[in-house]
């Protein structure tokens, strides 16, 4: 299935971007522990209208909003 329009803008925005308003929450969120203030988190992500899947991670080194493809 194709991507929509609003995932493909979703995958290019910022640590501020909020999800678009098909994204729901599909599994609870995944906390990495470290030294403060280096931990940081994760949520997974899909699009009810045309069911791709994110993470979005608060990690400094990781891709804000990571569009899974395949």
């Amino acid at each position: 299935m194709k991507i929509c329009d609003l995932c493909e803008a979703q995958s290019k925005k910022s640590r501020n971007g909020k999800p678009h308003e098909h994204l729901v929450k599909i599994d609870a969120p995944r906390l990495f522990a470290g030294k403060k203030p280096r931990g940081f988190e994760e949520q997974d992500y899909q699009c009810q209208a045309c069911n791709a899947k994110f993470t979005q991670s608060t990690d400094k080194n990781d891709l804000a909003w990571t569009l899974w493809r395949g």
